[in-house]
C-alpha cells in the first residue's frame, strides 16, 4: 500500500465498471479528452483509504468512455474490488500549466470569498457545462451554491497559497 499527500496527486477520473472476464474495466475519465487519461501510468486507485500503484497494460477508447486493463488484475474477480475506485496520477506526470491556468483539483476545497472579504464556503467540486464551469460551493449550513467559472467577470482572484478563491457575484443570485 502506498499513502501520500494527496495534493502530489490528481483524481482524473473512477473504475465506474467491470468489461469483459480478462480483468478489463471501464473508467469514467474525467480528463480532456478523455482518453488522454491512458497516457499516464501507473495509476493510483483509492482503495481501503490508501492509494495503491496499478499499471495501465493496455487501454482504449469503448463508446463514450474508456475500457483498461491493469497489471494487477488478470480476470473479472481480480478487477471487482477496483469498482467506484477514484483514478489518480502523479502531479508530476501532468503537463505543465501555464500562468493563471489550474487544474480543477487544485481549485477544490478553496475558501469562496465575495468582495467583501466575507466566506462564502468551500469549493465541493466542478461541473462541466459546455458553456462554461460551474463552481460548486458548499456552505457552512450545507447549502449548495453554483457559480459560474468565469476568470474575470466573475473570479476574480484565485491564491493557491493562501487558500481562497475570489468572486465577483451579484448577492441576488446567491439567496441573501
Amino acid at each position: 500500500m502506498v499513502e501520500q499527500d494527496s495534493k502530489q496527486r490528481v483524481v482524473l477520473g473512477r473504475v465506474s465498471g467491470l468489461f469483459g472476464v480478462k480483468g478489463w474495466v471501464k473508467v469514467y475519465s474525467d480528463a480532456d479528452p478523455i482518453a488522454s487519461i491512458l497516457d499516464y501510468s501507473p495509476w493510483y486507485l483509492k482503495l481501503g483509504g490508501c492509494w495503491q500503484p496499478f499499471g495501465v497494460s493496455q487501454g482504449q477508447v469503448h463508446g463514450k468512455g474508456i475500457i483498461a486493463r491493469l497489471e494487477k488484475c488478470t480476470n473479472r474477480d481480480e478487477a471487482s474490488p477496483l469498482l467506484g475506485a477514484d483514478v489518480a496520477v502523479d502531479r508530476d506526470q501532468l503537463p505543465e500549466l501555464a500562468k493563471d491556468e489550474y487544474y480543477w483539483a487544485d481549485l477544490i476545497g478553496l475558501e469562496v470569498l465575495n468582495q467583501n472579504g466575507e466566506a462564502l464556503g468551500k469549493i465541493d467540486h466542478l461541473l462541466e457545462t459546455g458553456a462554461n464551469d460551474v463552481l460548486v460551493i458548499k456552505t457552512t449550513d450545507k447549502q449548495e451554491l453554483l457559480i459560474p467559472y468565469v476568470k474575470g467577470d466573475v473570479v476574480k482572484e484565485i491564491d493557491l497559497v493562501k487558500g481562497f478563491l475570489r468572486i465577483d457575484w451579484d448577492p441576488g443570485y446567491l439567496g441573501e
